[in-house]
């Protein structure tokens, strides 16, 4: 339902962002029409039952010319926010379109029910006399777009005001992914709206996009922002609906509707976007002077059952897929848990990169958690994905609904009292001071945690192990020397032949009573 006319401006006037307040600004609107969740998810529907067209950029030529260097030096003024005077307490800034962002996103600002979009003008922005971005058209559309910290003052690290003209806390760029600054202050991995076909054979990774973003305004005084989104790709569209609240890290409820247009091989829900490429646990000789380089160093889960485990992360030989079935998880997340800064001297922050914990909300059925893991040879590339598969087949015609909070800390929300993993150690099996027998590897798992604070002096844990294949032996748990309270490790040889690989688990108990979160691993043989 349109709005026109005389009647058009008083009543948005009345929502709070009227035309001209917002042209006195320097923003400019679009018409205004009627906006609800259930429409948009209805919307989402009837375009998965259409033919896929792709989002259309204009002037795709001059995009092409808008490179890394050119996009940088784009900057959107701060003045030219949406909500830069109230009534929101986080103003709203937004990307520009450019080589590797081509596919506009129409931006809208919502109200008391009522959108209209916020048109691209490229006075919005800061750029070069010469910048190829001046030949854009009017209402080119946005590359995406950013929370700005609040306008009073949200506090650092140092408990200093931050300034909101030069802080962000939550940034939605290219196709559906999005990201939050964590309780450290510090970007790391991404979240993504949907997973289509990751690591799938033969099969390119489809990357469906976030056309079209609703931002609702917010109340003086609000403690969330709420912003909508219409999802399209060629074998999905949806709808979502995502409230976000700034506070000690970043906490996101979203609630998503799904339909598919074609049959999907791996649908990912929830899926989480990190880099892996090495830590303490395996490095190659002289690749980097950095003792570890990683956003993320283990994926974390807490089962349907009850079960805390926590597999370290791998950069293969070849890409990888590792799944881990389950029924109505109530979590799992892409964890930084080595948060020491010698471990990484470099300078940008690895030690304060966030973990990411999804937290499921509602029915999620039966499933897996699953994790592919690629290959690389540089800190450049985000090569580890983990995200939720429902269980069945992903066919053309289904549709799916889900609702889950994302909590971007410097740890898991809800932790436990169990001992944590918090490194896994290889080296040459066999005893020291005796040669090594060929084909066994040595595993040191250190876990860290109240519940092995509690064990009487001199009793051990027993080490609890299972694998895929292969024999153990020399198997014995100790506490490690460093004075540390609940810190021991498990030791033990693995004797494997081939270069399959292999799944182990481990965990410590004393008697019947469960010490330790469960270690899962999976190694590659040489």
């Amino acid at each position: 339902m349109l709005l026109a006319g005389a009647s058009a401006t008083a009543a948005l006037a009345a929502l709070g962002f009227s035309p001209e307040a917002l042209a006195q600004q320097g923003l400019r609107l679009g018409e205004a029409e009627g906006f609800t969740f259930d429409a948009l998810k209805i919307r989402a529907r009837e375009l998965a039952a259409q033919p896929y067209q792709r989002p259309a950029s204009s002037r795709a030529d001059v995009l092409e010319r808008i490179d890394y260097d050119a996009h940088g030096k784009i900057r959107f003024k701060p003045e030219m926010a949406l909500w830069a005077d109230g009534p929101s307490p986080w103003p709203v800034t937004f990307f520009h379109l450019g080589r590797y962002f081509q596919k506009p996103v129409r931006m809208h600002v919502l109200d008391g029910g009522k959108a209209r979009e916020i048109v691209y003008d490229e006075s919005y922005f800061e750029m070069p006399q010469d910048s190829p971005a001046r030949e854009l058209p009017r209402g080119a559309g946005f590359a995406g777009f950013r929370f700005q910290e609040s306008r009073t003052g949200h506090p650092g690290r140092k408990g200093e005001a931050l300034d909101w003209k030069k802080n962000d806390w939550v940034a939605f760029l290219g196709a559906s992914y999005f990201r939050a600054i964590g309780e450290l202050y510090q970007y790391g991995l991404s979240a993504r709206g949907l997973a289509v076909d990751p690591a799938v054979g033969g099969k390119a990774e489809e990357f469906p996009d976030f056309t079209h973003v609703w931002l609702e305004t917010p109340q003086p005084g609000a403690e969330f922002v709420v912003v909508y989104a219409l999802l399209s790709g060629p074998s999905v569209a949806g709808a979502y609906r995502f409230r976000m609240h700034r506070g000690k890290g970043v906490t996101m409820e979203i609630e998503t509707a799904l339909y598919l247009r074609a049959d999907v091989e791996r649908l990912g829900i929830a899926p989480l976007t990190s880099m892996y490429w090495y830590s303490e646990t395996a490095k190659a000789t002289a690749v980097d002077w950095r003792p570890e380089v990683h956003d993320s160093d283990g994926l974390a889960l807490w089962t349907g059952t009850g079960e805390r485990a926590f597999r370290p992360l791998n950069n293969p030989s070849r890409t990888t897929a590792s799944a881990f079935v389950d029924a109505n998880p109530r979590g799992f997340g892409l964890m930084q848990r080595d948060r020491e800064v010698g471990h990484y001297l470099d300078g940008v922050f690895y030690e304060r990169r966030p973990s990411l914990w999804v937290e499921t909300q509602g029915d999620w059925g039966k499933g897996a958690v699953q994790l592919i893991e690629i290959p690389t040879d540089d800190e450049i590339h985000d090569n580890i994905v983990a995200m939720w598969v429902p269980d069945g087949p992903a066919k053309a015609g289904a549709s799916y609904a889900f609702r889950y909070k994302l909590h971007w800390l410097a740890d898991e929300p809800f932790p436990t009292q169990l001992g944590r993993v918090v490194a896994t150690r290889l080296g040459n099996g066999g005893q020291p001071g005796t040669v090594r027998p060929k084909g066994v590897r040595k595993f040191m798992i250190e876990f860290l945690g109240p519940a092995l604070e509690k064990i009487p002096f001199g009793v051990k844990p027993e080490v609890v192990l299972s694998a895929s294949r292969g024999t153990f032996s020399y198997i014995f748990a100790e506490a490690v020397p460093d004075d540390v309270p609940g810190h021991w490790r498990a030791q033990f040889d693995l004797t494997v032949e081939g270069s399959e690989p292999v799944e182990m688990r481990c965990f410590m108990k004393a008697g019947e009573t469960v010490l330790t979160e469960t270690w899962l691993y999976q190694y590659l043989p040489f």
